[in-house]
């Protein structure tokens, strides 16, 4: 199966749009090869600004930008733009609710070697808490670069977040990409398993495996966090006899949290959270992390296991 890094699809699609849209400008934290936004600074240089690592100062570039009708994106790993910066997004950006796409690459703990400094396991948590901003998991290149003509065409701060390793492609070309809504991939009628960004493959694995047992799962990728898809998960809430949610982040404010939160006021239901369980992230391949934090296709077997038991 073909693969591609979230990122470099991210990278080609700026270009594109740079190509299309002469008010598209983009600005990096010194992580531009990281990114995959050098490739917008080889074709748009005059267009292209490093802040440097100074993402304080980053978010305050794009919001000046935007004040004057330019469409900033701006790009670092997750954890510095969340967290390093995330004062001034809410304060320079969302408040006065500005036209600035921060896209952040290297989310969750798929940044092993460099270890839980450098591992946003929060930012989902975060980011859906500031009013204003749309936020968006893409789980393959297809999604990515439709996420990013979306939020390039819709007015307001976006948070599109993006892991490092390669992903397959789960789309077609022509898939219809619509910020608010998410997309079922597999029928069932046991259980629902809702995942996003790179755990979608995952899921998508542990339906396979759990049909061999003749259990039958439900598998929405929903692709946006912030607006949900309300509609989406109810319908599975009402049609299957429970929901696993599946993050590469805490099980605390994330994806899991958002459905619980919603299902808790419109329909109760029983939700089980595979992602991590409220702690850091470690050092080491990102793989085995995987498996030692309970982020597998084995992780999601195991909750279909207790959620139908």
């Amino acid at each position: 199966m073909t693969r591609l890094a979230n990122r470099i699809a991210y990278g080609e699609a700026l270009v594109e749009l740079g190509r299309r849209d002469p008010k598209v400008v983009v600005l990096d934290a010194d992580l531009a090869k990281a990114t995959q936004t050098e490739r917008f600074r080889q074709a748009f240089p005059e267009r292209f600004f490093n802040a440097g690592i100074a993402e304080q100062n980053l978010m305050g570039l794009a919001a000046g930008m935007a004040a004057t009708g330019l469409i900033p994106f701006v790009s670092t790993f997750a954890v510095f733009a969340t967290m390093r910066g995330v004062e001034q997004f809410r304060n320079s950006i969302a408040y006065p609710n500005l036209n600035v796409k921060v896209v952040a690459t290297h989310a969750g703990i798929e940044n092993g070697p460099d270890g839980a400094s450098h591992q946003s396991v929060e930012d989902l948590a975060i980011m859906r808490a500031i009013p204003n901003t749309t936020v968006i998991v893409p789980s393959d290149p297809i999604t990515t670069k439709k996420a990013v003509e979306a939020v390039a065409q819709t007015y307001g701060p976006a948070y599109i977040r993006l892991g490092r390793a390669e992903m397959p492609f789960l789309y077609a070309e022509d898939f219809q990409f619509e910020i608010g809504r998410g997309a079922q991939l597999r029928d069932g009628y046991d259980l629902t398993i809702i995942a996003v960004g790179n755990m979608v493959e995952k899921a998508l694995l542990a339906a396979d495996e759990l049909a061999k047992e003749r259990i039958h799962a439900r598998v929405i990728d929903l692709l946006t966090v912030k607006p949900l898809d309300e509609e989406l998960i109810l319908k599975a809430a009402q049609e299957t006899k429970g929901i696993i949610t599946v993050e590469n982040h805490s099980i605390l404010g994330g994806l899991g949290g958002a459905i619980c939160e919603l299902l808790s006021e419109r329909y109760p239901a029983r939700v089980l959270r595979v992602g991590l369980q409220d702690r850091f992230g470690g050092c080491g391949n990102p793989d085995l992390l995987h498996e030692e934090l309970g982020l597998s296709v084995e992780s999601i077997i195991a909750a279909a296991h207790r959620l139908l038991k």
